[in-house]
């Protein structure tokens, strides 16, 4: 019994590590980290100083299932650089751009930079990380929800809290 008891010890502290290295190599897979990233950590100090703009590169639906309080949502298929909220934006405002996991969100980055934005971040490890770490995420209505859209099947293996749909 205490052979298995000391296994599951052992696995339930390896296990999030494994978690983080298998984020890490898909982030690697598709980014190239042309925008830095920035940690949850990080996030939440920053927006409990009210000092970032936070920009929700998903789309509508998966916006309204949940989101980082205080997010705007612009979108990744239709996103454009003319959105009247990013207008209103000096281009030196510190951005925290997310999506999911960090892929689609460091794309709409490059957008942003390339229009002339200088300090852009890319969320690591998107929603789901900032859920994983226990940060609340609110809905459509402002209620605080533990739901997060998965986006696809695929990626919800990376969402460890709250609960996934799709």
């Amino acid at each position: 019994m205490k052979i298995i008891l000391s296994f599951l010890i052992i696995f339930l502290s390896i296990s999030p590590a494994i978690a983080q290295k298998s984020l890490d190599k898909l982030l690697e897979q598709y980014n190239t980290r042309s925008i830095p990233y920035i940690s949850v950590e990080e996030l939440r100090m920053l927006q409990m100083n009210d000092s970032v703009a936070i920009l929700d590169a998903r789309e509508t639906e998966e916006f309204n299932v949940s989101h980082i309080a205080s997010a705007k949502n612009v979108g990744f298929n239709d996103f454009s650089s003319e959105e009247k909220q990013l207008q209103k934006l000096k281009k030196d405002t510190p951005i925290i751009i997310y999506c999911s996991v960090g892929i689609r969100s460091e794309k709409i980055g490059e957008k942003l930079k390339k229009v002339g934005f200088t300090n852009v971040k890319n969320l690591y490890g998107g929603i789901f990380e900032w859920k994983n770490k226990d940060y609340p995420v609110i809905d459509s209505t402002g209620t605080e929800t533990e739901n997060v859209h998965t986006f696809s099947k695929i990626w919800r293996k990376y969402l460890k809290e709250g609960n996934p749909i799709y």
